[in-house]
């Protein structure tokens, strides 16, 4: 397989995390965000968006979208499995995960930010606008998981949950947010980093990391 990111890429991030937890092993293809390389001809042909990650399979197909990636990679190789096998459990896991990926992330990714710059902003309002996002975002997942035991988000081993939380815990500091603030996904991120596929996948341990 192959897997097109970026070293700082948190969308990236969540799926070199799942193919290290599975045992997979993918040949790492970096396209630097900040250079628009996303929007070369060449890797608009894998991924019309113009956004990573991108998963070629041992098939020849092209994957696109993170939760779907690492989705796939969990149905076909179910162990260790990254959902409940409980259809409630499963619903919520995927409510936290989407948190951040559907609503935190996409408001306060390279994209929008760069587009905040092209409107006049400047580079202290652009990194105030992230820090908010992601503060109110994370206000609600400190609740949507307060209940949760842990140590991870949902119980005693990682879940989808915890691949997107870890690498917005990441995004959270680039930005200067108080994030001691939110003890319990800090609980779940420890628990996370005590893990070696976790801290194998980490930004600065990429091939690509600046």
């Amino acid at each position: 397989m192959k897997l097109h990111g970026y070293f700082r890429s948190s969308a990236s991030y969540r799926v070199r995390i799942a193919l290290n937890l599975k045992g997979l092993r993918a040949e790492h293809l970096p396209h630097h965000l900040r250079k628009g390389e996303q929007r070369a001809p060449a890797f608009l042909a894998i991924n019309p968006q113009g956004l990573v990650p991108a998963l070629e399979t041992d098939a020849g197909e092209v994957l696109t979208q993170s939760l779907a990636i690492i989705e796939w990679l969990d149905e076909i190789h179910p162990e260790p499995p990254l959902l409940p096998k409980d259809a409630l459990r499963r619903a919520k896991v995927r409510a936290f995960a989407q948190a951040i990926a559907c609503e935190i992330h996409p408001v306060q990714n390279t994209k929008v930010l760069a587009r905040l710059r092209e409107v006049g902003l400047g580079e202290q309002q652009v990194t105030d606008w992230a820090a908010w996002v992601i503060r109110e975002g994370f206000i609600a997942c400190e609740t949507l998981i307060a209940n949760e035991p842990g140590p991870f988000c949902f119980g005693e081993a990682p879940t989808l949950a915890d691949l997107c939380l870890v690498p917005q815990l990441a995004n959270a500091r680039r930005f200067g947010v108080d994030v001691a603030a939110f003890p319990r996904l800090l609980k779940a991120e420890s628990a996370a980093k005590a893990v070696q596929a976790f801290a194998d996948a980490a930004p600065d341990k990429q091939p690509d990391a600046e």
